[in-house]
């Protein structure tokens, strides 16, 4: 039960088991978790995703054990996690969904330093999931600076 609890939670419920671009799919995921945890107060905010993180610490963890590769293509809870940290305590709109999902597409694809730091050197469940949430960061960063221009 345990092991097939991990892996509908790090597959996003089925989402990793696209047959093509499973991170991108996975990351979609994110889009309607945005728009639900949009309403919550920022202290509630932080609090759901922390309790995603730790979550998907342990599905990313036990779906590498069982699939005997680290970062299996079919984990993508990291996607989700990623995306949340670049869209995170922003009000919900389509073009701040979108315009976030490309940017957390490209720095968790492009893996920029210190983003491909965590994915070559922590090679376990923490490592999957950091490089997503450093990805997020810089995406979160770069999306509030084109709100913010185009403000």
């Amino acid at each position: 039960m345990k092991k097939r609890l991990a892996l509908l939670l790090a597959s996003n419920f089925g989402l990793g088991y696209a047959p093509v671009a499973p991170g991108t799919f996975g990351t979609l995921a994110g889009i309607p978790v945005f728009y639900l945890m949009s309403g919550l107060s920022p202290a509630a905010f932080a609090l759901v995703w922390l309790l995603l993180l730790g979550l998907s610490f342990w599905a990313a963890d036990q779906a590498g054990r069982y699939y005997g590769v680290v970062d299996d293509g079919r984990i993508v809870i990291d996607e989700l996690v990623g995306y949340l940290a670049a869209v995170a305590w922003l009000p919900f709109s389509w073009s701040t969904a979108g315009l976030g999902f490309i940017l957390f597409r490209l720095f968790d694809i492009t893996k920029p330093p210190p983003v491909n730091w965590f994915d070559q050197k922590l090679k376990n469940g923490f490592g999957v999931v950091l490089d997503d949430v450093a990805a997020g960061i810089y995406a979160a960063i770069v999306l509030r600076l084109l709100l913010w221009i185009v403000a």
